[in-house]
């Protein structure tokens, strides 16, 4: 199981608020969710938005995704439990509908299970998106923090 290179930052916030996480699968993953219909996603890099409510916020929320060993509680554990975490933005006060409306404003961006993460959520048809497999990860971040903080921009 790969270790994350990104480490949990003592300095993510413990306040409420959005986040998104890059992870990469360098092989094909099956998500067991029988309500997803099983689906399996090729290798390549994707990227969640959720949100952190409870308690420890925003850095209590980030850290559990680092942990390569948890029960799988939520859709998004199915691929932090077998990926790798490659970069992380928390989005204090954040939302991660804002967030999911602004990476797929990113070029060839797909969203490529119906459900996936947003089962509870009435707006979105996904919180998972995936990228073009053939950017590199200095383009993935740039192009992610790019889009994450143009959304965030107040009017």
């Amino acid at each position: 199981m790969p270790q994350s290179p990104l480490k949990p930052d003592k300095s993510w916030p413990s306040s409420r608020g959005a986040y998104v996480i890059l992870i990469r699968l360098d092989a094909p993953a099956t998500v067991n969710v029988e309500r997803l219909g099983h689906p399996v996603l090729p290798a390549g890099v994707y990227g969640y938005c959720g949100s952190a409510r409870g308690p420890g916020g925003l850095g209590a929320r980030l850290a559990r995704h680092h942990r390569p060993t948890k029960p799988r509680h939520w859709h998004v554990d199915h691929l932090t439990t077998v990926g790798e975490i490659i970069h992380a933005v928390a989005l204090p006060s954040g939302d991660e509908c804002s967030c999911v409306a602004a990476l797929m404003t990113i070029p060839r961006v797909v969203q490529p299970v119906s459900g996936f993460g947003s089962s509870d959520c009435r707006h979105c048809r996904s919180h998972l998106v995936a990228f073009p497999i053939n950017w590199s990860i200095s383009k993935l971040t740039t192009s992610v923090n790019l889009a994450i903080s143009v959304e965030q921009t107040p009017d």
